[in-house]
């Protein structure tokens, strides 16, 4: 990961999709920047100081750098955000750079391991979306989830270990003897113990126009990059965890007013009472209860919203923005390839969870149980959320990423043995 850049400027539409993408990368990577609606004045100095006045939109000012037309992947290579890996063995492979695999990433680095972590996306995960972590250990005023995931990205590559971001995991064989594991960009390794931390992926709203309008007004995730542009707008947060209480808190402090929908009849059985506590007092947040969208509406961008209630009353809201926090399905596509097991919403079975009456799972080659954490492929272990029965808290990833290598380290000595054998 490249380190925190100045203050870089982006000239674009609120409302394009090209625009928000750009916008949503930069802060999910803690990337100071700011925005600048195409014709205002301030877009116009800039794009006529840098000889940019007829260049594609958007364009991104990098200091005497212009990117016009810029994408997220063109930055990400522009500013050497990732590259290739320097061996064709690890260690550890580590798929996804969320909490989980961070930590991981931090502690097996450190411990000498040779450590490579894949990752489609930016680092951070779900808790990249986070505009403020409160109840983490440590952090008494809390601290960004970009920031830290950052700050942990930065960690892990002091300690020599590989970050590839951007970089998804095409495919994967996963056996006991080892693992050979192959990015979407052409990139091929092996390594002798796998993580599997991959987090999950935002459960998407059925509803009709909800995919046409994204970016243009509809986003998954808690927006923060788009709190600011929503100054004096009527906004819309759908869901009842943690993600979803950040959300209406920002969105709130920075001058939206929101309504927040929720399926359930009640806030404090998924959200920390903290965020509970201020949702309630805030005088900006309307709170319904045991509602849901069932249409939107748009003119080429929302513009409003329609709610249904326990009772059958359908109302239209407006809505310059909707936000959808509803949670998230575990990225585990690739398991049932590999012949790794799930439970039936597709966590990932690991230690304890995968004995049935006692007894090993089928085809388990080892004298000995499956290690905490382990999957029923020897040395394949999981992490985080798309574990069955993880905490779905980033203290929880963390905890569980860092067991892993103590873990790992078990795997590795027995592969030790074995080969001296």
């Amino acid at each position: 990961m490249s380190p925190v850049r100045p203050t870089v400027h982006v000239v674009g539409r609120r409302l394009d999709p090209a625009s928000y993408e750009l916008r949503d990368f930069l802060t999910r990577i803690a990337q100071p920047h700011e925005f600048h609606e195409a014709g205002s004045a301030e877009a116009d100095r800039l794009l006529t100081e840098t000889g940019a006045r007829d260049a594609e939109l958007p364009v991104v000012i990098d200091g005497g750098a212009v990117h016009p037309g810029a994408t997220v992947r063109g930055l990400a290579d522009a500013w050497r955000i990732s590259a290739a890996p320097t061996r064709s063995h690890y260690d550890l492979a580590i798929v996804g750079a969320g909490p989980a695999g961070l930590a991981a990433a931090v502690y097996a680095a450190s411990d000498g391991l040779a450590t490579i972590v894949f990752e489609r996306d930016v680092p951070g995960g779900q808790a990249s979306y986070t505009s403020l972590i409160e109840n983490f250990f440590g952090f008494p005023g809390g601290i960004g989830g970009a920031e830290l995931a950052r700050l942990a990205g930065r960690q892990a590559e002091q300690f020599g270990a590989e970050l590839m971001i951007l970089s998804g995991v095409a495919g994967s064989h996963m056996r006991a003897d080892g693992f050979r594991i192959w990015s979407d960009d052409g990139h091929e390794v092996t390594a002798d113990v796998a993580l599997a931390a991959p987090g999950m992926v935002w459960r998407r709203l059925e509803v009709e126009g909800v995919e046409e309008l994204l970016g243009r007004g509809v986003y998954y995730g808690a927006g923060r990059s788009e709190a600011i542009q929503c100054m004096g707008d009527d906004v819309v947060v759908i869901g009842a965890g943690n993600s979803a209480g950040q959300a209406v808190m920002h969105l709130a402090g920075a001058g939206a007013r929101v309504t927040m929908l929720v399926r359930g009849d009640s806030l404090r059985k998924s959200m920390s009472a903290y965020l509970v506590d201020r949702i309630e007092q805030s005088e900006a947040i309307e709170v319904r209860l045991r509602t849901q969208v069932v249409a939107l509406h748009a003119s080429g961008d929302l513009e409003a919203v329609d709610v249904t209630d326990a009772g059958g009353a359908t109302e239209r809201l407006p809505a310059r923005a909707l936000f959808i926090c509803i949670g998230g399905q575990p990225r585990t596509a690739w398991a049932a390839e590999n012949g790794v097991a799930t439970d039936a919403r597709g966590f990932l079975l690991t230690g304890p969870d995968l004995l049935t009456r006692g007894e090993r799972p089928a085809a388990w080659p080892l004298d000995r149980d499956p290690l905490a954490l382990e999957t029923n492929v020897p040395g394949a272990f999981a992490a985080g959320d798309v574990r069955h029965g993880s905490t779905k808290r980033v203290a929880g990833a963390v905890g569980e990423g860092s067991m892993a290598v103590a873990l790992a380290h078990r795997r590795l000595e027995e592969l030790e043995r074995a080969s001296a054998g």
